[in-house]
């Protein structure tokens, strides 16, 4: 009998999936914003509400034309989105420094949030952060160069590691330091994590892991050694504008000691998880203020409005999505897919921990959103081209599980 290699007939290799976490949470995060206003701020909510959607709508297109194109040409893409971007990371670096001179915004498109220039204005649509994009285009670009280095590689040693850091370095620092000025820690934490999971998962030694590991423990230890016995030094080197790093790091250590200043969110956020109790209050009952709830706050909207039970079902949606992102990871035989999506995974990790870690308490207040929960459009549609090149990875991955014998 002849034995060849053949597709089997089977239904279309959409990622049927990964759209269904994709609808849920976009489906939790229009309540959510909505209830984030409650019943005195409808109108203002329901604003938010549609302004989400639109940009759900806007990444829903984007996830068919990257589906369309195919997954080969989105690392040329990369690049070119790469200095446009930080061509917007420059003008909003000079942006900044005419606010701090002038008090106004350049050209009446940049805007300054709570002291950090993070965004152009876009008129009824809301606004663009360029940061957002960056995370993505700094992933894609990464994935591609640790796939080349081990492809080219010739044995393995610190030589050729170090020229791999180094090829990552040259890529990711230029548009961290712009992001770091504007200021927006946040978001250069984020990339900076993912990068160091796909650079963990790209083959390197593994003393590395003991360095890297030393490194972190010592710089924890100091750190804290600095905030307790030379706080007015540190405060110098990495408090930034007004100190608002390590007020953070205080309100997180002591919301109650100033809960009208840096304390107020998390005290509130947590007065709203202690008073929900199993069910919640209901959506748009809102018994405690939180202050911009929509965007860092969004999950202990989703406590107040229906309790332990909303909370539980976010974990369990986030928990179920990067499950399946790990199962796609380990399907794909394309190594630049599989570190994309290493990086992805890492990211969507760090935020979701970060984000209800702070909320609950455990973690220090950084402005990390809940991805794909948190009201914004440039994190929305970030994300959604993300899971487009991922809905390739994952149908090619399938495809090639689907050859049968015949």
């Amino acid at each position: 009998m002849k034995v060849g290699l053949s597709r089997a007939k089977s239904p279309d290799k959409f990622d049927f999936v990964l759209v269904t976490y994709l609808v849920l949470m976009i489906g939790m995060s229009l309540l959510s914003i909505y209830s984030a206003f409650g019943i005195i701020g409808q109108s203002a909510g329901i604003d938010y509400m549609m302004k989400q959607a639109m940009w759900f709508i806007i990444g829903s297109i984007a996830i068919g034309v990257i589906m369309y194109l195919g997954n080969d040409s989105m690392l040329q893409f990369a690049k070119i989105g790469y200095w446009f971007l930080m061509a917007c990371l420059v003008v909003l670096l000079i942006g900044k420094v005419y606010n701090m001179f002038t008090g106004g915004s350049l050209l009446g498109m940049i805007i300054t949030t709570n002291g950090a220039t993070s965004w152009f204005k876009l008129g009824p649509f809301g606004s663009f952060q360029p940061s957002e994009f960056m995370k993505i285009v700094l992933i894609l670009i990464t994935a591609g160069v640790i796939d080349e280095h081990n492809n080219n590689k010739i044995t393995e040693s610190y030589e050729m590691d170090f020229s791999l850091f180094m090829n990552v370095a040259k890529w990711a620092i230029p548009p961290m330091i712009l992001i770091l000025a504007q200021p927006d820690t946040g978001v250069v934490l984020i990339i900076a994590i993912s990068l160091v999971a796909m650079i963990v998962c790209s083959g390197i030694k593994k003393q590395w892991f003991v360095i890297i590991g030393v490194l972190l423990l010592v710089v924890v230890i100091l750190f804290f050694y600095m905030y307790y016995y030379h706080f007015n030094v540190l405060n110098e080197l990495i408090g930034g504008e007004g100190g608002y790093r390590l007020k953070r790091i205080t309100a997180w250590l002591n919301p109650e000691t100033d809960i009208n200043g840096e304390g107020h969110q998390l005290y509130m956020a947590l007065l709203a998880l202690g008073s929900a109790g199993l069910t919640g209050h209901g959506m748009g009952i809102e018994l405690v203020s939180i202050p911009e709830a929509q965007t860092d706050f969004i999950f202990a909207v989703i406590g107040q409005s229906w309790g332990l039970i909303g909370t539980i079902f976010i974990v369990v949606l986030c928990l179920g999505l990067d499950i399946h992102l790990c199962r796609i990871a380990s399907m794909s035989k394309n190594m630049f897919e599989k570190y994309f999506i290493l990086g992805i995974l890492g990211m969507l990790l760090y935020q979701q921990i970060q984000n209800i870690g702070m909320i609950i308490g455990l973690l220090p207040i950084t402005g990390i959103t809940l991805p794909m929960i948190s009201y914004g459009g440039s994190s929305l549609l970030s994300y959604l081209i993300a899971f487009g090149i991922i809905m390739n990875a994952s149908a090619k991955a399938k495809k090639l599980s689907d050859y049968v014998y015949e």
